[in-house]
Parts: C-alpha cells; structure tokens; sequence
C-alpha cells in the first residue's frame, strides 16, 4: 500500500468519528443523553451506583447465642439467606442489562481484496477498506433503555418483596417457636402441680380419706399432660429446623428458646393501614413498574416501523498509473455512504405491537388483581391483629386471674375437708388452659403485626412497646 493509502485510510477513521460525534451530538438533542425512567430515573440511578459498586466484603454474622433477639435474627437472615441473595443479584442483572441496550451496536469493518486489480485511469484499484455504524431510529435507544429501567425496577420491588416476606417467615417462625417453648414451660408446671395432687391423693386414699377415683383421676389428667408434654417435646426439632431454614443455616444448628414476643400496638388505624398497604406494598409496586415497562414496550413497538440509518465510509488502496502521468494518479477515492433497512413487513411489526399491548393489558390486570387480593389480606390480618388484642384483654386483665383464684380457692377448701379433688382438677385444667390462650394470643398478635408488615412493606409506627410474655 502507498504511503498515500495509508493516510487515506487515516483520514477515513478521523472522518466517522467525527461522524460519529456528530450524530452522538444529535442524539443528546434529540434523546435527553443518558437514558431513565421519567418517574424514577434519579433514584435508579442513585441506586444503580450503590449496588454495583465494589463488594467490600461479607458483613459478619451476629451470633445467635442464648441472649440473641429478633433484630439479631432477622439481620443474620438478612445476610445469609439463599433466596434473598438470588433475588438481589437478579436486581443487580437487570442494572446491568440497561447501558447493554441503550448503546449503539458495535460499528462494521469491512476489508475486500480485488483478487484481479481494477484498471482505472489514475491506476489500479487492489483492496478497499470500509466503516460503517448503524444508529437506530430517533428514540428506540432510549425506548429500550427505559423498558430495561422499568424491569430493573420491577426486580428491585421483587427483592424488596422477598425480603419482607422473609422477614415474616423469620418472624412467623421465632414466634411459634416462642410459643412452643412457653407451652412446655407451662405445661410442665402444670404436670408439676398435678403429681403433687396424686401424691394427695393417695396418701388420703391410705389414710381412709377419700376414694380410689380421687387417684384415677388425677393420673388420668397426668396421663394427659404427659402425652402433651411428650409432643410438644418433639415438635421442637422440626420447628427449630424451620427457623434455621429461613437463616439458611444447618438443619441441626442450635436455637435458644425465645424470651418474649414484643407487645406492641399500631398506631395507625385500619383505614391508615390499607391506604399505607396500597401506597407501599412492594408486590403492588412490582407489578405497576411492570405495566410502565409494558407500555414504554408499546411505544418501542410502533417505533419498528422506521428504519434504521447506517453511515459509513470507504477507501481504495489505488495503485499509480501504469499508462501515462494522469494528475490524480494513485489517489485513493474515499466514498461516504448511506443506508436504511426497509421496514415491509408489515404483519411482523402489526404483530408486534399486538404483543406488546395484550402484556400491557395482562399487567394491569394482574395489578389489579393482586391490589383486591392484598387488601383483602390486609383485613384479615387487622381482624386477626384485633381479636388477638381483644382475647389479651380478656385473658391475662379477667380470666387468668380469676383462675388462679379459683385453683387456690379450691384447694384451700380441698385441704380443710370442704373442697372436692374434683374441683381441684377442673380448677388446674381451666388456668392451664387460659394460660396456653394468652401466650397463643400474644403470639397472634405479634404474627399478625408481622404480617402487616410484610403487606404494607414497611414497619408500621407502633406504639407502647415493651416485652410481654
């Protein structure tokens, strides 16, 4: 190649990306530059360079030891958890994916050698070199950025959502296992109280006192509380398996048995939480971005009807003339070319646009759907919540205390001779139960608090918060 090829071809790379550079220009115009969401774009953003920043490292793990709380749980499933990793690197795909879709396809090089030189009159022509670059119609950059940032959003709700809904099952979880193990306490004080009764019994049996049916049943309750006991021993195992699961922890790891439930009130009303659960759930936000996604994808639909435009340039390595000493003689022509892909079939892109409306219409129906089912679990939860608090109420300000005044009355007047064994039993059933009905619900309460929380997809504000139990 002639040193005047050479600075031809130099010419031609300096010419496109001045080209280049001028259509990049007319895109910032025409296009607003970088590509957002127009509702939300400062805040993906924002949130794009969190997430995809460097990984300092792993958090340490809190221990989970016998003074752990549920803070400590929830952190370490935080953490740890398999399904809420993947859902957030799922977050993180979907970041990646918008700079891959609103930037422009990679330019074309094109190299041909003349394998029979071309004769022309200023020389032979031997090989030509060529650049081209596609630049899609006005906007389908940013059309396709914008679809991308609404199914980045769409997957940040969805890892929003899963952590809530994890954070319901470590909390759903650490309470029924609370309640297990307040159900073994009490069962056993229980069982306790009634082999110090057959102790009673039999020795006033011995002495002549009372009757033989005194004893039988006594061990019959005995019998009973044992059985209980025994299953509520057992269900330990696989209710701590449960809560190491949500922690992706070993099956087998220790779990120390909960101290208290927190004893909290809302202070909201449940007007306020059904109006917070429609503005806030992350399942509702999810499925909305999904409609904005859909129709961003309609408008990029009716955008493939127009053509894509290709500049490109391109150089002949021309050798010198072998007849004569014309004035242009090795002189490498440089052409400029333009060109766009013919959008005739029609049916394709009709069907295209078909497409994109009928997903359109299948979000938002599925929004609509989901925003029915989710308030109609809002209320359960409150009536739930309400009736929990109202057996609190009933149980630990009037029941149990009369109860346990009952159970002392009635072996007060056992032990003076007046009482029946009879009355006894029935009294220490009856506290046993009612006792078993707080604590289940306080536990109530509390899961159903925890519920709220994950439909509305925030800690509601409460009030009175202390530890009962």
């Amino acid at each position: 190649m002639a040193a005047g090829s050479w600075g031809n071809l130099r010419g031609l790379l300096s010419g496109l990306v001045v080209l280049w550079g001028s259509v990049g220009l007319m895109a910032c115009a025409t296009d607003s530059g970088t590509v957002v969401p127009e509702a939300a774009g400062v805040e993906l953003y924002r949130l794009t360079e969190e997430v995809l920043k460097p990984d300092p490292g792993p958090e340490e793990l809190p221990e989970l030891g016998e003074s752990a709380t549920l803070e400590d749980f929830l952190r370490y499933a935080a953490l740890n958890n398999a399904g809420l990793k993947a859902a957030f690197e799922n977050w993180k795909a979907a970041l990646f994916k918008i700079p891959q879709v609103q930037t422009l396809p990679d330019p074309r090089f094109t190299y041909a050698y003349f394998i029979e030189e071309v004769e022309t009159r200023v020389g032979p022509q031997r090989q030509k070199f060529a650049l081209a670059q596609t630049f899609p119609w006005l906007s389908k950059l940013s059309l396709r950025g914008d679809v991308a940032a609404q199914q980045a959003n769409v997957e940040r709700a969805r890892y929003e959502a899963a952590r809530e809904k994890l954070f319901f099952q470590v909390k759903k979880t650490y309470f029924e296992y609370y309640f297990l193990g307040r159900s073994i306490v009490i069962t056993r004080e229980n069982l306790e109280l009634l082999k110090f009764l057959e102790t009673v019994g039999r020795t006033q049996y011995a002495a002549a006192l009372g009757p033989y049916s005194d004893v039988v049943r006594v061990q019959v309750e005995l019998g009973k509380l044992e059985d209980r006991l025994r299953t509520l021993d057992d269900l330990q195992a696989p209710t701590a398996s449960m809560l190491n699961a949500a922690l992706s922890r070993p099956a087998d790891a220790p779990v120390a048995w909960p101290k208290s439930v927190p004893a909290v009130q809302m202070a909201l009303d449940d007007v306020q939480v059904i109006d917070l659960l429609v503005r806030s759930s992350p399942e509702l936000k999810a499925l909305a971005f999904a409609v904005e996604k859909e129709k961003k994808a309609i408008e990029l639909a009716a955008k493939e009807y127009y053509p894509d435009l290709t500049l490109g340039l391109e150089a002949v390595d021309t050798g010198p003339a072998e007849m004569g000493s014309p004035a242009d003689s090795g002189k490498d022509p440089v052409a400029a070319s333009f060109s766009i892909n013919v959008p005739i079939w029609l049916g394709k892109y009709r069907a295209g646009a078909r497409e994109s409306e009928a997903r359109h219409a299948a979000a938002a129906q599925a929004l609509t759907e989901r925003r029915n089912t989710l308030i109609a679990d809002g209320k359960m939860a409150l009536y739930g919540y309400r009736d929990a608090e109202r057996k609190i109420d009933l149980y630990r300000d009037g029941l149990l205390p009369k109860a346990r005044q009952s159970l002392e009355v009635s072996l007060q007047g056992f032990e003076a001779g007046i009482g029946s064994f009879l009355a006894v039993i029935d009294a220490q059933r009856t506290l046993l139960e009612f006792e078993l009905s707080l604590e289940r619900a306080l536990t109530d309460r509390a899961e159903r608090l925890a519920e709220l929380d994950r439909l509305v997809g925030e800690t509601l504000p409460r009030v009175g918060i202390q530890s009962q139990g």
